[in-house]
């Protein structure tokens, strides 16, 4: 941990935390090139990051880290790099299942994980498995992801429901329709943050983050600290959410929760 950690961490309203943190963890590439590295080693090195940002999560009792893991459009990517991130995702998990287990980690994955090398389906299902009673974290991956793909996904699942009659047009709502995305078991983020300076949702959680709080670092990942992690949670802590209401609303809201609580 860096020396700043603990004024940053003095800094922190642990009553105010977001329950549901997303990360695009974008840079790994361009921080290899810049270091005169192959990207390979620019991916494993974000792997350290994400080590470093999900045993914070944990210090700080966050109910959910979310982290775009594997884009569907990443099967774009050469051969080679298809190769080595995927050997990088089997050795993560391989290596951090007894983590999960010892620190009452939640694995979960979105996307459509049958694109993935049975090997690898299997691995991600028994890791599931394995840590599905724990009550910690909710670590997870978004693998071979896209948010279209998801919403186009979600509208095909509900008219087949409609086309058997199992389910009426008229009875689909937001609740119903947000019961058949991948991330139907999550609460909706609360702060989505980018890294290495890209302004752009690149096809990421696009339903649940209609009024997410977004969070963007000239930071590649694998430079990205737990300060970083930790100034990204105060800032979003200095803003008001208002949800489409306005500041008098709130205001008025907030007043008579505390009328109530004392």
């Amino acid at each position: 941990m860096s020396s700043t950690q603990p004024e940053l961490f003095e800094k922190i309203d642990r009553a105010r935390l977001p329950r549901h943190v997303a990360v695009i963890m974008d840079g790994n590439g361009r921080w290899a090139k810049k270091n005169l590295l192959a990207r390979v080693q620019g991916h494993r090195e974000g792997v350290k990051t994400v080590d470093r940002i999900v045993t914070l999560s944990c210090k700080l009792n966050l109910e959910a880290l979310t982290l775009y893991s594997f884009s569907d459009e990443n099967w774009n990517r050469p051969e080679a790099e298809i190769k080595a991130l995927l050997k990088i995702l089997d050795q993560y998990l391989k290596k951090e299942l007894k983590r999960m287990k010892d620190e009452n980690i939640r694995f979960n994955t979105i996307g459509r994980i049958e694109e993935f090398p049975n090997p690898i389906q299997e691995l991600i299902a028994d890791v599931k498995n394995q840590t599905k009673e724990n009550t910690g974290l909710i670590l997870t991956l978004a693998l071979s992801y896209g948010g279209q793909q998801e919403i186009l996904d979600t509208v095909r699942k509900i008219a087949f429901k409609v086309s058997e009659g199992s389910l009426r047009p008229e009875d689909i709502d937001s609740d119903l329709f947000e019961s058949f995305l991948y991330t139907r078991d999550l609460p909706k983020p609360d702060l989505l943050i980018r890294t290495s300076g890209e302004r752009r949702i690149s096809n990421f959680l696009l339903y649940q983050i209609a009024y997410t709080e977004l969070h963007y670092t000239d930071v590649f990942w694998p430079d990205f600290s737990e300060d970083d992690f930790i100034k990204a949670l105060i800032e979003y802590q200095g803003r008001e959410r208002r949800f489409g209401k306005t500041q008098e609303q709130i205001l008025e809201k907030s007043s008579l929760m505390k009328s109530a609580n004392a």
